[in-house]
């Protein structure tokens, strides 16, 4: 019997080895506030401060009224790689920063998993208010917001954008596929003016109440590490 026991659990470490799953949800704390340091008066600050400011412009907004704070984005403006969430959370509206609950401490888990991290991507969402009760957002809340998206997409012009769930996903790419079927492969678009490699994987979120969908999001991971070298992106920080 301790045999067969013996047998099982070394079948058990070898798949999760295989997955890597202690790289992507051990449970050590990441730092995700270090200063970056960068220029406030570079053209791309200026720029992306001009845009948040035209987005807490917006008026007859019910997401915007409803929400405490504008959400505008995280991580590193100089990065050439881009997340892009569904919308913010509590915890979000609170913080003001994307990914800031238990899906972004998840984020940060499988970031780290490929040696990413807040200070070398740059994060934001497909809308900037949080939707009530931390709904989806609408559609009439996305194209509201889908201008300001891309314009955002320009200024940074990432080498890769990866989308993280079906909001993110029907924004950029359309609704033809489901995330379950267009996670995991990578789509060279022209996002306004920006020319990038874009790839769609599961929300944190999700993740979270489908823990059995890890070793996919694995998958894709794995997919920008190999992305990361193939265009020879320099992570620095």
């Amino acid at each position: 019997m301790a045999k067969k026991i013996n047998t099982k659990l070394t079948k058990l470490i070898k798949y999760y080895s295989l997955i890597n799953h202690n790289l992507i949800f051990n449970n050590q704390a990441i730092n995700r506030y270090k200063n970056n340091n960068l220029d406030s008066n570079s053209p791309r600050t200026i720029k992306l401060n001009n845009l948040k400011a035209s987005i807490g412009k917006i008026r007859n907004c019910e997401l915007k009224n409803s929400a405490t704070n504008i959400v505008f984005s995280g991580g590193n403006p100089e990065a050439k790689i881009m997340i892009i969430g569904e919308g913010p959370g509590a915890n979000e509206d609170q913080q003001t920063a994307p990914f800031m609950g238990r899906a972004g401490e998840l984020l940060d888990k499988m970031l780290d998993s490929i040696k990413l991290n807040r200070n070398n991507v740059y994060i934001t969402n497909v809308v900037n208010y949080r939707p009530p009760e931390n709904r989806a957002p609408t559609n009439e809340e996305i194209n509201r917001y889908f201008p300001y998206l891309i314009k955002h997409i320009e200024i940074i012009s990432p080498k890769i954008l990866i989308l993280l769930g079906s909001t993110a996903l029907n924004a950029i790419i359309g609704n033809e596929l489901v995330i379950s079927e267009a996670r995991g492969k990578w789509i060279e678009k022209k996002v306004g003016s920006c020319s990038t490699s874009i790839i769609a994987s599961f929300h944190p979120a999700f993740l979270m109440r489908q823990p059995g969908q890890k070793k996919m999001a694995w998958i894709d991971l794995k997919m920008i590490k190999q992305k990361i070298s193939d265009l020879n992106i320099k992570i620095g920080i």
